[in-house]
């Protein structure tokens, strides 16, 4: 026990653990930006690229680092490379670690919903935004395990440096027991310092993995807050729920709706009033365009040669059965999808395109989705998992429109006031119930105070009981707003109620369209008058005269 604990504590082999963290830092370092771009270059479009990522990966992965190490040492001084030993092992375990570090990277970020991904194109964040404030965050605390395990892997393999004479632990380990012939003490003592430094890589796992925990009280330390807050992609002084209120969130009753939404009360027009506010409408000016869009999926047209035009103030509900285009002609306002022919305008401008017919680039289309104020709210709500109710309205805000942190949360709670969830403001999404996490999407999507709203089955996804909520708030957006509205639905009933127009679509065509109350009453083609028997819409309201 005395000589075990005099080799622990020994210079000589001290020594060596610094030498061999400088290999594990050297290949952890290396390995990271190497891993980037080869995860870069994986996800890549261009096949050449992603082929060289993988062929990479296939030789790296494939091959013994020893010998990985030896040929860096020996076999790049004759292409007049010279590396001392230390650079030499550094180099081949980076190089060696790239292509693990590059598909945690990659697993990360395929990991984040493309829901959350779609609705940050939505609301106008440009790739950058998105990867910083959306898709980081959310990776990185999936891959912390990951690449704690690689931590630990890349330092127990940098004992292989011995083999080209890097004076590490395991080499020091080897030259000692070899010259005093006490084997098992000196290698005892050699394993036992190992495990000190693997268990130091496992603490900061873990201090991580508690760091950015978004279930847990806030931390008072500052060095946690400000991790944290960093790959939470929060502005300082953002998100200012006290600790009580965060640590409480889940304990909260869903069903405690204040509270909830006040129902709107929807008076009935007569057909006389409608005549009138349609004739109003026609007279107003066109806010989108759509024209000979055709869109198709592999060899599936899914839009042929469609036609829809939408003016100011207007609500037109888009019916039909599944796989219709209805989804796909709203993701194609909003250019989330690209279309083969024709051409969308909103607000008078082509979307997708500058002046002159130029393509413009996803940067650029991201502008124009900000510039030309098209809200969208997603059927599965699509809301960002890791922020707060409070946060999803306001970051978008601060990221895309560039509103300061006071002036965006300001504008974040009137929104959640306004849809019955003022007290849920620092709840996460999971923490709320189905009909609130779409009234918080509806809030988000009104927050730039767009110029057109889209909704894209806004109620499919709810439970029946909270479909009335959802429903009641956009009954008021379209009663006391006047905001101009598509929406995709099956609920025939609140499209008699609320929309001007119905479109009917069958097979990516539109089959019929007209005022709400004459298509949904007395429907003249055979698919919507069949539509509509199925749907229970057979028998509808009179409607006062």
């Amino acid at each position: 026990m005395e000589l075990f604990l005099h080799y622990l504590t020994l210079d000589y082999l001290l020594y060596g653990i610094s030498l061999t963290l400088e290999v594990t830092a050297l290949g952890l370092a290396g390995g990271l930006f190497l891993g980037v771009i080869l995860a870069g270059m994986q996800m890549s479009r261009h096949r050449w690229l992603s082929g060289f990522a993988r062929a990479y990966a296939v030789i790296f992965r494939g091959t013994p680092l020893l010998l990985q190490m030896v040929f860096a040492y020996d076999a790049l001084p004759h292409i007049g490379l010279k590396l001392s030993a230390m650079g030499a092992a550094g180099l081949a375990l980076a190089a060696n670690e790239a292509p693990f570090i590059a598909e945690i990277l990659r697993s990360g970020v395929l990991g984040v919903d493309r829901g959350q991904v779609a609705a940050g194109q939505a609301l106008g964040m440009s790739s950058s935004v998105l990867m910083r404030r959306i898709i980081a965050p959310q990776a990185i605390r999936t891959m912390i395990p990951a690449f704690g395990n690689e931590s630990v892997s890349a330092l127990k393999n940098s004992s292989l440096a011995s083999i080209i004479s890097v004076q590490e632990l395991t080499l020091r380990s080897t030259q000692l027991a070899s010259s005093t012939f006490d084997f098992f003490s000196i290698f005892f003592a050699s394993g036992v310092l190992y495990l000190l430094l693997t268990s130091a890589i496992g603490g900061l796992q873990l201090v991580a993995e508690f760091s950015l925990d978004l279930d847990r009280a806030p931390s008072r330390h500052p060095l946690l807050r400000w991790f944290s807050r960093f790959f939470a992609g929060n502005a300082k002084g953002t998100s200012a729920a006290p600790a009580q209120a965060a640590s409480n969130v889940a304990s909260e009753p869903l069903a405690s709706d204040e509270q909830a939404v006040s129902p709107a009360v929807v008076i009935p027009m007569s057909r006389r009033d409608r005549a009138a506010r349609s004739a109003g409408l026609s007279q107003g000016k066109i806010m989108v365009q759509v024209q000979n869009l055709s869109k198709r999926f592999g060899d599936h047209p899914v839009l042929s040669g469609l036609n829809l035009t939408v003016r100011t103030g207007e609500v037109v509900a888009l019916l039909g059965p599944s796989g219709s285009g209805k989804s796909t002609l709203l993701r194609c306002i909003n250019r989330l999808e690209e279309w083969e022919d024709g051409a969308v305008r909103v607000g008078g401008r082509r979307v997708g395109y500058a002046e002159g017919g130029i393509v413009l680039t996803p940067t650029e289309v991201a502008k124009q989705r900000a510039v030309l104020g098209v809200g969208m709210v997603f059927q599965q709500f699509n809301l960002f998992s890791h922020l707060t109710a409070l946060e999803n309205v306001s970051g978008p805000l601060r990221w895309v429109h560039g509103m300061s942190a006071a002036q965006a949360d300001r504008r974040a709670h009137e929104l959640l006031q306004r849809v019955g969830l003022g007290h849920r403001a620092h709840a996460l999404p999971r923490h709320l119930s189905g009909g609130q996490q779409q009234r918080v999407a509806i809030a988000r999507a009104l927050a730039p105070r767009p110029s057109v709203l889209l909704l894209d089955e806004p109620t499919s996804a709810l439970d029946p009981e909270l479909v009335n909520e959802v429903l009641e708030v956009i009954r008021k957006l379209a009663v006391e707003d006047g905001l101009t509205m598509i929406i995709s639905t099956h609920q025939v009933r609140f499209a008699r109620e609320i929309a001007d127009r119905v479109t009917f679509l069958s097979n990516g065509i539109v089959t019929e369209e007209g005022p709400a109350d004459e298509v949904l009453t007395r429907p003249k083609h055979p698919l919507t008058a069949r539509f509509l028997r199925v749907m229970g819409a057979d028998s509808p309201a009179a409607i006062p005269l």
